[in-house]
């Protein structure tokens, strides 16, 4: 079992890095980090983060069937899977997620 605090994790690298930048409209993995750093996902965000990392472990399932799951705590669980994936691949902090999802504002270059 791996040990985060070692800097130890298990992983099966795939294209979900790719997915989500195409997903998320981002340039590069620096503007996918900010977004995820804002700490504020709407529910899609959450489905696409989760649906990324499930397909990357290999999982034939689309983001209309990982919306469909239910998750132990509801929504809060939801917000704690994806934050615990984005945790892991770009490091950080996981309590600065909000707990109930919400849209984000847009974006600058969105208005």
């Amino acid at each position: 079992m791996p040990n985060r605090h070692r800097g130890e994790i298990e992983a099966e690298i795939g294209g979900a890095l790719a997915e989500l930048e195409a997903a998320f409209g981002a340039d590069d993995l620096v503007a996918l980090a900010e977004r995820f750093g804002s700490g504020r996902l709407s529910a899609r965000d959450l489905t696409r983060v989760i649906g990324a990392g499930l397909r990357g472990a290999g999982e034939n399932i689309s983001d209309d069937e990982v919306a469909g799951m239910t998750v132990n705590d509801g929504a809060a669980g939801y917000v704690r899977i994806a934050a615990d994936l984005i945790a892991t691949t770009f490091g950080g902090d996981t309590a600065n997620m909000e707990a109930t999802p919400r849209p984000l504002a847009p974006r600058p270059d969105e208005t």
